[in-house]
C-alpha cells in the first residue's frame, strides 16, 4: 500500500467529520477504547497535557510544545484540523509524523480485521498515540478534537488540564448554551488534576467550578490583563493564550517539569519555527499584505478584527468562505461594511454555496462577488488589490488551507 492509497483511505473510506459533517460525529467513546485496547493502550503511561476550548486552544497547544522543546524535552503534539498536509495532525519536536509510519500503521489496521467501524478522527488519535509511544516521548501536548467529555483524545490522565476561551460553535453537538458547551469541555477535567483556564464568560465559570470541585482538581485561572508576553504569533488575542500557556508552565514546574525561564522565553519566540504553527493571523506576503486567519466563529471574528483595528492599510479585500454548520449571518453582520468581498467555496462537502453565501452577505450590507473557488476569489483580489491594501482570508479552516 502506498502512502497515497493509506490517505484516499482515512480521507474517503472513514466518516470524517473535516469532509461530511454531522454524519461521522460520534456520541460515545466505545470505538477509541475498543481502538486502543488492540494497540495495547498506547495511551496508558503517556505524560500529557489536554487542551480543550472553543478558541485558542490550538495555539494554546503549539506555543506549550514549542516551550517544552525549547526546555529540551521530545515532544509530541496532537492537533487537528490540518491545513496542508494530514501528518500536521502528529508531529514530535516539530516533525511530522513520518509517511512511513502511516503506512505501516493503516496497513496494520487493516490486518487487524476489528469488529468495529472507527471514525477517521479515531483512528488519528489512536495513530498518534502509538507514535508518541513508538518515539518514548518526553511529554505529548494533546488538542481535542470537538468538545472534551466525549472527544476521542479524552482517554488520557494529563499532568495537566487546560481550558482555552468557549464560545459558541458546533451547537448542534455541544448544546445550544454557553454553559452546556462549558460542561462538554469541563469533561477533561479529571479527578485530583489541576487545571488552567483561560479568562472566561462569567456565565461559564460556575459550571467549570463546580466539575473542579467535584473532581478535587484545583482550578487556576489566568491572568487577562497582564505585561506584553513577547511570541512570534501575531495577533493580540493571543496575548490571552500566551497568559494560559506561562499559567500551565508555573503549575508544570510544581510538578517537577525543569522549564527555565529563558528557555521558556525562547520557545514562545519560536512557536512557528519549532511547532510549523500556520494559519493564525498569519501573513504570507507584503505589497499587497495577504493575512489568512481561520476565524470561523464571532469569537474568532471578533478577536481577528480587533487585530485589523491595529493595521494601516487603504482598502481591505476579503476572501471569505464558511460552512453550512457555522453561525453565517452572526459572523457575516459582524464584517466591516467598507471592504470589498470575495465570496468563495472551499472543496469540501460541508462547504456554503458561493452563492448563498454571497447572498447573505450583500443582503447585510457586504459588497462583492462570488467566485467560483477559492483560488479564483484570491486571484480576483490580488488583481484588485494596490501595493498599499490589505488582502484577508477568513471564515473557514478549509479556505485558509486551499490559500496555504
Amino acid at each position: 500500500m502506498t502512502y497515497d492509497e493509506c490517505l484516499s483511505f482515512l480521507f474517503h473510506q472513514l466518516p470524517a467529520f473535516q469532509r461530511i459533517g454531522a454524519a461521522a460525529y460520534r456520541k460515545d467513546l466505545r470505538n477509541t477504547l475498543a481502538l486502543a485496547s488492540a494497540y495495547d493502550n498506547p495511551e496508558e503511561g503517556l505524560k500529557c497535557v489536554h487542551i480543550a476550548g472553543t478558541n485558542g486552544k490550538g495555539s494554546t497547544a503549539h506555543a506549550l510544545a514549542a516551550v517544552f522543546q525549547a526546555c529540551g524535552y521530545r515532544t509530541g503534539l496532537m492537533t487537528s484540523p490540518h491545513f496542508v498536509d494530514f501528518r500536521e495532525r502528529i508531529k514530535v519536536d516539530g516533525k511530522m509524523i513520518s509517511k512511513d509510519y502511516v503506512k505501516e500503521w493503516v496497513s496494520q489496521f487493516q490486518g487487524k480485521k476489528l469488529p468495529i467501524d472507527p471514525s477517521f478522527f479515531e483512528l488519528t488519535v489512536i495513530m498518534g498515540f502509538c507514535y508518541f509511544k513508538h518515539l518514548d516521548v518526553d511529554i505529548a501536548i494533546v488538542e481535542t478534537g470537538m468538545g472534551g467529555r466525549l472527544d476521542s483524545t479524552n482517554i488520557v490522565s494529563p499532568e495537566l488540564s487546560v481550558i482555552t476561551a468557549i464560545a459558541f460553535d458546533h451547537t448542534a453537538f455541544l448544546g445550544e448554551t454557553l454553559e452546556a458547551i462549558a460542561l462538554e469541555k469541563s469533561g477533561i477535567i479529571k479527578q485530583d488534576t489541576p487545571v488552567v483556564i483561560a479568562p472566561m464568560n462569567e456565565e461559564v465559570l460556575p459550571i467549570l467550578a463546580s466539575v473542579a470541585e467535584d473532581r478535587n482538581a484545583e482550578l487556576h485561572t489566568s491572568a487577562q490583563h497582564i505585561e506584553t508576553i513577547h511570541t512570534d504569533l501575531q495577533g493580540a488575542y493571543q496575548q490571552l493564550n500566551m497568559s494560559t500557556v506561562l499559567k500551565s508552565v508555573e503549575l508544570l514546574r510544581q510538578q517537577g517539569w525543569d522549564l527555565a525561564t529563558n528557555a521558556v522565553t525562547e520557545g514562545l519566540n519560536k512557536v512557528q519555527e519549532l511547532t510549523g504553527m500556520m494559519g493564525r493571523y498569519q501573513t504570507l506576503s507584503k505589497k499587497p499584505r495577504i493575512i489568512v486567519d481561520s476565524a470561523h466563529n464571532p469569537k474568532g471574528i471578533d478577536a481577528l478584527l480587533d487585530n485589523l483595528k491595529d493595521e494601516k492599510y487603504k482598502e481591505l479585500h476579503v476572501v471569505i468562505g464558511m460552512v453550512t454548520d457555522k453561525d453565517v449571518d452572526a459572523v457575516l453582520s459582524m464584517m466591516p461594511l467598507g471592504a470589498t468581498y470575495y465570496f468563495c467555496q472551499a472543496k469540501v462537502l460541508r462547504a456554503l454555496s458561493c452563492d448563498l453565501l454571497g447572498q447573505q452577505g450583500m443582503r447585510l450590507g457586504l459588497v462583492g462577488e462570488c467566485h467560483g473557488s477559492v483560488k479564483a476569489a484570491l486571484t480576483a483580489a490580488k488583481e484588485a488589490a494596490g501595493p498599499e491594501d490589505i488582502i484577508l482570508v477568513t471564515g473557514s479552516v478549509f479556505v485558509v488551507a486551499e490559500v496555504l
